[in-house]
């Protein structure tokens, strides 16, 4: 059975009378983003992704049989899954090259059931993240279909309506992490079930990329021109013909080409080490998306990270830019006084930009990193407000903490540079880096001024995975995950 359909009964379950007055009816589905489910070989019954600990991390990103049976077989592109299967979210942090690292989803689920009348009416909802979006958003729809069934039938689900002001119904709340939101888009196709977006409350999603992300680009192309690590290139080879992977392309005009900026074709895409028939895919079905809705749709949006918004590509290999053109209403591209493109740096989490993360106006904006802003305290208080429907997430809070810039991977015993952007001064301004098998034992950093920018020289004493957190002097924690080889394995500049 899969994990996803399992349910955990808390022995003593509390009378209405005794229910706290936050307690909703609804039944919440937490959908996780990509690499954020644990996968197995169904044949073998071997863990294939996101079980072990930072020892098996090590092995899979730097050894050259690590991790290649996650690459996607003709017969998966044909349509006849089921060689991998999800087993459950991702309860220990785990590290990716490029998207640096995926924080476990332990809290978030922790979070959520301090606001549900049992712990029955909690969905959590693994998914294959190789395969593509609309696959697993079918997938989500049975799913979630079966889960509110279940909760309307349970004696919780009574309680909690007696409990209520409003005692109505119980419906569902999807709570979605990064590729996860699309996954939940995929779900609420009223053209596969036409009743679930009725019987769905609200859709909370956190850094969700609506219209891509170039980092997706950037992976397809590693290994294009100049020499990169290992985990690197393993991450290309496993991604080239991966569709979920593809499916996050940026949708936008996001490709500088002389003075305009255009979309990314399918040649482009297999010009850079891509499937141009994935891309084309992927395409067709953003398309088809635009005008699902999601009922009550909240975005948690990480802001003020360095993020990569557009990108050029000479000879198949792609340069990504921290700045991205932007439109007037009329469709058409700011432009300088000397009507050349003017390109502007809008940040966003470090992964997807901010503006292709949201798709209303009702946002809370947050200053954290993309594998964080599904286990950062600040975004578990507006998920855990979103849930109870008490009251709205508040006003936006773009101009809070700072930004983190850090290499993803580092040398074992060689110096790198951490920097932190929108610091005005380093009062009230914390820094510490963490080995994730000692995490009682931080390491402080010193922060100094360098060229402006505030800046910590650091040193991973051993390999294996770290964690940098930052608190600035407004109570915000910025926080990456780092990958420390051993000596001998190239790991590229040491500077971010």
């Amino acid at each position: 059975m899969n994990e996803h359909r399992h349910r955990h009964q808390p022995q003593h379950p509390l009378p209405a009378d005794e229910l706290p007055d936050h307690v909703t009816q609804d039944a919440v589905v937490v959908v996780p983003g990509i690499m954020g489910s644990t996968l197995r070989d169904t044949a073998t019954g071997r863990h294939l992704w996101g079980i072990g600990g930072v020892s098996w991390l090590l092995k899979a990103w730097t050894t050259p049989s690590g991790l290649k049976s996650l690459a996607v077989t003709e017969d998966e592109l044909a349509g006849k899954t089921g060689r991998i299967e999800a087993t459950g979210l991702l309860k220990h942090s785990a590290w990716t090259p490029y998207l640096a690292g995926s924080e476990p989803y332990t809290d978030l689920v922790d979070t959520i059931r301090t606001s549900v009348a049992d712990d029955a009416a909690i969905l959590e909802f693994p998914y294959d993240w190789r395969l593509p979006v609309a696959a697993n958003g079918r997938l989500l729809a049975d799913a979630a279909r079966l889960h509110l069934t279940a909760w309307r039938r349970h004696p919780a689900h009574a309680r909690a309506r007696r409990h209520r002001t409003d005692q109505r119904e119980g419906r569902l709340v999807f709570v979605a992490h990064s590729m996860g939101g699309l996954v939940t888009r995929a779900a609420l196709d009223p053209g596969y079930d036409s009743d679930l977006q009725a019987d769905t409350r609200g859709v909370i999603t956190l850094g969700t990329p609506f219209q891509g992300s170039v980092k997706a680009a950037v992976i397809l192309a590693t290994g294009r021109g100049a020499p990169v690590p290992l985990p690197h290139r393993k991450l290309r080879a496993i991604c080239a013909t991966m569709p979920g992977l593809h499916d996050l392309l940026p949708q936008y005009r996001s490709l500088r080409a002389g003075d305009d900026v255009r979309h990314l074709t399918p040649g482009d895409v297999a010009a850079i080490g891509g499937s141009a028939e994935l891309a084309r895919d992927a395409a067709r079905f953003h398309h088809g998306q635009r005008n699902i809705t999601l009922p009550g749709h909240r975005s948690v949006v990480g802001v003020n990270q360095p993020t990569w918004q557009s990108l050029t590509i000479s000879g198949g290999t792609v340069e990504a830019h921290l700045d991205g053109a932007r439109q007037n209403s009329d469709g058409t591209f700011i432009r300088d006084r000397h009507d050349r493109v003017r390109y502007f740096r809008v940040h966003g989490d470090g992964t997807v930009y901010k503006e292709s993360a949201v798709l209303t106006d009702v946002v809370t904006h947050l200053p954290l990193q993309h594998g964080d802003v599904a286990k950062a305290q600040t975004a578990l208080e507006a998920v855990t407000e979103i849930v109870r429907d008490d009251i709205n997430p508040g006003p936006p809070q773009g101009e809070a903490g700072c930004g983190l810039s850090a290499p993803d991977l580092v040398e074992a015993g060689r110096p790198w540079k951490l920097r932190l952007t929108d610091v005005d001064t380093l009062s009230g301004l914390t820094c510490h880096l963490t080995d994730l098998e000692a995490p009682a034992r931080p390491t402080p950093l010193t922060l100094a001024w360098e060229d402006g920018t505030a800046t910590a020289t650091a040193t991973a004493p051993a390999p294996g995975l770290y964690r940098i957190d930052v608190r600035t002097p407004d109570g915000f924690d910025i926080t990456q995950l780092v990958m420390s080889a051993g000596p001998g394995e190239p790991v590229g500049e040491a500077e971010a």
